[in-house]
């Protein structure tokens, strides 16, 4: 660490260290408490995007981290938008997104006074950061960013909030000044996340990997978290081992390859979910046995050893003992893997995984998904519009979903076949997460497709940041999957309230959603005819200069399935009425 000789104050220290850690982008509002920060920024190389809500900054600093693996930065001021940071903290922290989030303060000497938008930020953040900090020294600003970047980007990552109090970012006040120096590593005795799995547990693993005659790869985002898509690819045709990837991992493993399976849980599909309950070993990569995958635990894959590779240690035995714990870093634990494998013969080692490759095959013959096509006359069938998005676009097009049905259709329709394609909110379930997390990963990755695929309630709460995204110059594409309800809960209300549709109706003219995006500088399309669906979605792939919003107005009463019943045995899944004399 070497002392630089010159003076900056803590608001230009602040800007310095961030320019420091390589941070490209700031997602940001600016308010009284964080002004002075906000004053360096016009001499900084760091560009700032002006969101049009806090919780937008949040959520785009959210997309920039998943679509490319480095942290998302936001910034925002005291008080009410510090309470509006707050959930894409949380939904950041349960996905495990790294991403690091400042927020202004009042005065040190106000701290405690109820002064003018103060609320307690580091209390009220830290059950949803991996770490939060309040700094009290100008000096100590340097150190705090090192110290937040290192906690976000290494172990299991996740959001760090540092909370800076005006006085000690501000220029006017010579106390805020210090000789600058920026440190070259950070000394964190109770922080030492270990990536490398013991010996033995690999060893204990690959005992359960090679005898196993029903195994299943089990994945979830902590592969993806961990750059190890790759490796799990070679693990799954080395072993011949069918794979499902969770929500958070589509992508991890390619949906076109024979070995997948697609995606388990309340509404994945038939053979994902079978396949688990009817498994002798679930090895859970980077997963971390959630409700919506298990649905009642003690019915989940009731006659399966588990072997568990996660990160974090807290994970292991949480929700599901495992027969061997291996902790530690996901790609590191399958290349181990990969060569204690070679170790003991390579591929004649395993065994034979024949008959539970056909009995996979029939169930995906028998039960793959499926939708009837709209009848004359009614509005479209939202799987139908991923369907024709999907086809229409780029392989590696990103797409970034909103949270109920169209959440859903999309990671049951799309194919995703390259990781780090697919951003969403799947822990917290926040509706409103696509269009700022959509804005975020186009700035991350300005040269690829990107859509928002949305439904009307969740561009209700989020669709001001168009406006975001035509200032800023930021092209992405918007589907609207417009069914005038609060889809999923209707979906609920119907099945389970005896189609007692309580406040679940919006409607499909109010508001008037091209009229909207049109006033938000967008190119806007409605479309209501099957037939206007592909030349549609085609004008849209070619306007590459400003946001395109394209509303597709879809039937109301679609449900998705296949279910399983929240609280119920994933055993109990139901699949389309059309496959229940089957099933």
């Amino acid at each position: 660490m070497a002392l630089e000789p010159i003076e900056l104050n803590g608001g230009q220290a602040l800007i310095k260290s961030l320019e420091m850690e390589g941070v490209e982008v700031i997602f940001g509002y600016p308010g009284g408490a964080i002004l002075p920060v906000y004053d360096p920024i016009i001499d900084s190389r760091i560009r700032h995007v002006l969101v049009r809500h806090e919780q937008g900054a949040g959520h785009a600093a959210e997309g920039y981290a998943h679509a490319t693996g480095r942290p998302g930065v936001c910034m925002v001021t005291s008080g009410p938008a510090a309470t509006n940071i707050v959930t894409p903290l949380a939904d950041a922290y349960l996905d495990s997104v790294p991403m690091v989030c400042i927020t202004g303060q009042v005065g040190m000497a106000a701290i405690g006074t109820d002064a003018f938008q103060e609320v307690d930020t580091t209390g009220i953040t830290r059950s949803v950061t991996k770490h939060n900090m309040l700094v009290t020294r100008a000096e100590d600003i340097p150190m705090a960013v090192k110290e937040a970047f290192h906690i976000a980007t290494t172990g299991r990552p996740g959001p760090v909030l540092i909370d800076v109090p005006k006085n000690v970012v501000d220029a006017q006040n010579p106390d805020a000044y210090f000789r600058w120096y920026y440190p070259d590593e950070v000394n964190l005795p109770g922080y030492k996340p270990d990536l490398t799995p013991s010996a033995e547990s690999i060893q204990r693993a690959v005992d359960l990997i090679l005898a196993a005659e029903r195994p299943v790869l089990y994945v979830g985002g902590g592969v993806l978290k961990a750059r190890g898509a790759e490796v799990l690819r070679q693990l799954a045709e080395l072993g011949n081992l069918p794979v499902v990837t969770t929500l958070m991992a589509r992508g991890a493993f390619p949906d076109s390859h024979e070995l997948c399976l697609g995606m388990p849980g309340m509404h994945g599909n038939y053979t994902a979910v079978t396949s688990i309950q009817q498994a002798d070993l679930l090895i859970a990569m980077g997963s971390r046995f959630d409700d919506r995958v298990t649905g009642k635990v003690g019915a989940f894959a009731p006659g399966a050893k588990v072997v568990h590779v996660d990160i974090d240690p807290a994970e292991h035995g949480k929700v599901r003992q495992p027969d061997v714990s291996v902790v530690g870093d996901c790609k590191v634990a399958m290349e181990l893997m990969l060569a204690e494998i070679s170790r003991r013969g390579g591929r004649t080692a395993f065994a034979d995984h024949t008959p539970w490759r056909q009995q996979l095959s029939g169930w995906q013959e028998r039960y793959p998904l499926v939708y009837e096509q709209s009848a004359p006359g009614e509005l479209l069938k939202p799987q139908f519009v991923i369907e024709s998005l999907r086809d229409a676009c780029p392989a590696d097009t990103i797409v970034a979903s909103g949270v109920g049905q169209h959440q859903m259709f999309t990671s049951q329709y799309w194919r995703f076949d390259h990781p780090y394609t697919w951003v969403n909110s799947g822990g917290l379930g926040t509706m409103g997460f696509s269009i700022p997390a959509a804005i975020g990963a186009k700035v991350g990755m300005p040269d690829r497709m990107v859509w928002a695929v949305d439904g009307d309630g969740c561009f209700q709460m989020t669709g001001q940041e168009l406006v975001t995204a035509s200032v800023e110059k930021v092209p992405i594409k918007v589907a609207l999957l417009n069914n005038a309800y609060l889809g999923m809960v209707r979906q609920w209300q119907e099945m389970f309230y005896d189609e007692r549709y309580s406040e679940v109706h919006l409607s499909h003219d109010m508001p008037d959603y091209v009229k909207w995006a049109e006033a938000m500088g967008c190119v806007a399309f409605r479309v209501e005819e099957p037939e206007e669906v592909e030349t549609t979605i085609a004008k849209a792939n070619e306007i590459n200069d400003r946001p395109v919003v394209v509303e597709f107005r879809c039937i109301s009463s679609e449900k998705v399935f296949p279910m399983v019943p929240a609280g119920g045995s994933n055993d109990d899944i139901m699949v389309d009425p059309s496959q229940r004399e089957r099933a």
